[in-house]
């Protein structure tokens, strides 16, 4: 199963396929990483703070 490069979580194998570039399986980020954003092809951290 897919998970999360920087938390480690699951993901759903739907969402790798949609928020990752071919060939790569797992993404950068999820939704569970509050304080990371994707920016194009990087990851960077949150400019402002995200409440769940």
């Amino acid at each position: 199963m897919p998970e999360c490069q920087n938390c480690g979580a699951f993901v759903t194998k739907r969402y790798a396929r949609v928020f990752t570039p071919p060939g790569v399986d797992e993404p950068r980020v999820c939704p569970d990483c509050q304080d990371k954003i994707r920016d194009g092809a990087n990851v960077r951290e949150a400019r402002s703070p995200r409440d769940p």
